[in-house]
């Protein structure tokens, strides 16, 4: 089945008892908002690709670029990682991480993502997909620990589960709170931790609208509607990847430490 973008559609489905009241100029309006044609153009470009073909292809139709800093700091490539990076984008940012780390080790990495991307098909054998607010179900846990165990697959995590944020204006672009997961599962299964910082930031009107968002109190992550555009957006820049210095599995640590160095590690990459 031919996978594209459809505003209309999914309103129907997750809003079937409204949809009969939301005008059709509504609907064009929120399909322009999103970029629904350019991102189904690039869906047909990318049509039958898969994994780290799918992100290689996406890189080139965009005219996105990158370059990694301090790679002589990486570890020998016999030695299972796990990658943490900061996530500034919401797109572009996991898209390059997947290009390089394939091509680094010659294999697809796991990915483990929010469920939420679990719509995005072309990556159903890289993403390992775990539910950021509610509990987990067996499969989600038994994917991360096979993911974890499977140690010839490199292991790409965003600890923040969100992109970044920028509190007050003009403040510094920065993650949330780091999840321990990364530390936890790297000491348990013997996987050296990778530190990245990926160079980069999205518009002000993303971070303007996620800090109009808090001052109303809201919920719901509108600003999340615009990484679509976001994404689009992203043609034709070229990122930097910073290496930061590997932590072998004998300096991680488990229960409450582990809280503590993830907070102590997402600190580190932004001295990169």
């Amino acid at each position: 089945m031919e996978l594209k973008v459809d505003v209309g559609e999914l309103l129907q489905k997750r809003a079937a008892r409204y949809y009969r009241w939301i005008p059709s100029a509504a609907v064009r309006a929120l399909e322009r908002y999103v970029c629904q044609d350019e991102l189904n153009r690039l869906l047909q470009v990318t049509r039958g690709l898969t994994g780290s073909a799918f992100a290689a292809a996406l890189l080139r139709e965009l005219r996105v670029g990158y370059r990694v800093e301090h790679s002589d700091r990486l570890p020998e490539l016999s030695a299972p990682v796990t990658y943490v990076s900061n996530h500034p984008l919401g797109a572009l940012d996991g898209i390059c991480l997947i290009d390089w780390v394939a091509r680094r080790h010659g294999c697809e990495p796991a990915f483990v993502v929010n469920d939420l991307l679990s719509v995005v098909k072309p990556l159903d054998n890289v993403f390992i997909p775990i539910n950021k607010h509610g509990r987990q179900s067996r499969g989600a846990v038994g994917d991360v620990e096979s993911a974890f165990c499977d140690l010839q697959r490199p292991v790409i995590m965003f600890p923040a589960g969100m992109c970044s944020r920028q509190l007050t204006a003009g403040a510094e672009i920065r993650d949330l709170k780091w999840n321990k997961m990364f530390v936890q599962k790297s000491s348990e299964t013997g996987r050296t931790v990778v530190p990245l910082r990926f160079v980069g930031e999205n518009s002000e009107a993303f971070y303007r609208l996620a800090r109009r968002r808090e001052r109303l109190g809201l919920k719901f992550n509108a600003e999340m509607l615009r990484l679509p555009r976001e994404f689009v957006g992203g043609g034709g820049k070229y990122f930097e990847i910073k290496v930061g210095l590997p932590i072998p599995p004998e300096q991680l640590l488990r229960g409450h430490e582990a809280v503590e160095q993830a907070r102590g590690i997402r600190e580190y990459i932004y001295t990169l």
